[in-house]
């Protein structure tokens, strides 16, 4: 099978699930914990690699929320933004809706105002200087409970503090003993007031989740939605409506919802005419990168070029951006597929 990682690095590309803290590279995770040194997280790089060997979900999320401690203060939420972005830009990734937990930074103290004008001054800088796009999707905290839910409703919500790059309303965290209906008045406040509804649902629950994600929280796209295909109508309804699946392979690996990506059920996804997307997740702690989930997704898919370019552009179909902006990405990957193919 030809080697399509070449071809991948520079393909322009959208991202649709992918975590704000959870995209700190070890070299910025390493110098946020050098700026908080009472943090158990390690200050060498290096060290991160075990530190991020995760031996279930649940460990997976005290993990998280380690990293999470380390962003204090409204410069570390400032400079973590901006890098991500760089690090974005060098997978040529030209639009990105990052998953931001608002709630984690407010409740450790961090001046709800301050923290949106970080965000917001490190999207239009990393706009500017790098031609990566991105906008925000606030999510739940799920492990939190519903006072979380009420306060990143409000955050998302109240017009003076609601964010320019805001688009979508989320919820993350574990789903075992966090049932997915008793959010949905926050999700009702979230899209009465313009916001997209992208839930995580069936990662590691079954796919009655994504069915109360449906029906209960309005979602648009669902995060994960990886036991969709123990449901055949599930999978039908999906593919009817055009709800887009945020699949994440590797990801799915590390947290041991999949037992093995040749088990991944990206393959039944596509071939029950589901959208699927391609994204990273928290990809520095999975050890993983956008560019690689599409190389996994090639060989699990079977693709080739041709192939890969479509599944770039379901990402942007699936994306919130405006419809001029959809179509000039699209003719981005039009141009560079062609491109490269006439080599």
């Amino acid at each position: 099978m030809t080697d399509l990682r070449p071809f991948i690095a520079g393909l322009p590309k959208a991202e649709l699930h992918v975590h704000h803290v959870g995209s700190a590279s070890p070299r910025i995770v390493a110098e946020l914990a050098a700026r908080h040194p009472d943090s158990k997280v390690p200050t060498d790089p290096e060290a991160l690699a075990d530190y991020f060997t995760f031996t279930d979900f649940a460990h997976f999320i005290d993990v998280y929320l380690s990293v999470v401690d380390l962003v204090r203060t409204p410069e570390d939420v400032r400079l973590l933004t901006f890098e991500v972005a760089r690090d974005m830009a060098r997978q040529n990734i030209r639009y990105a809706e990052l998953t931001v937990t608002p709630y984690s930074s407010t409740s450790r103290g961090i001046d709800e105002r301050a923290f949106m004008a970080a965000i917001e001054d490190a999207r239009k800088a990393a706009e500017a200087e790098f031609g990566t796009i991105l906008r925000w999707c606030f999510d739940i905290p799920g492990e939190a409970g519903l006072v979380s839910a009420e306060e990143t409703a409000r955050l998302a919500t109240t017009d003076a503090l609601r964010p320019e790059g805001l688009v979508s309303f989320g919820l993350g965290g574990p789903e075992i003993g966090v049932p997915r209906p008793q959010f949905k008045p926050y999700f009702d406040r979230a899209r009465a007031a313009g916001l997209r509804s992208v839930p995580h649902a069936g990662e590691t629950t079954g796919p009655q989740t994504v069915w109360d994600a449906i029906h209960d929280l309005g979602a648009e796209r669902i995060g994960h939605g990886t036991t969709s295909v123990q449901d055949p109508a599930l999978l039908a309804h999906l593919a009817e409506h055009r709800i887009a699946l945020e699949v994440c392979p590797t990801s799915n690996i590390a947290t041991r919802a999949v037992a093995t990506l040749d088990e991944h059920p990206i393959r039944r996804m596509v071939e029950a005419g589901v959208l699927v997307t391609v994204n990273s997740d928290d990809p520095p702690m999975f050890g993983t990168d956008l560019n690689n989930e599409y190389a996994v997704a090639a060989r699990l898919l079977g693709l080739d070029e041709r192939g890969v370019a479509a599944l770039a552009k379901n990402a942007v179909e699936a994306s919130f951006l405006d419809a001029s902006g959809k179509a000039v990405i699209a003719a981005e990957i039009d141009a560079y597929t062609d491109g490269w193919l006439a080599r």
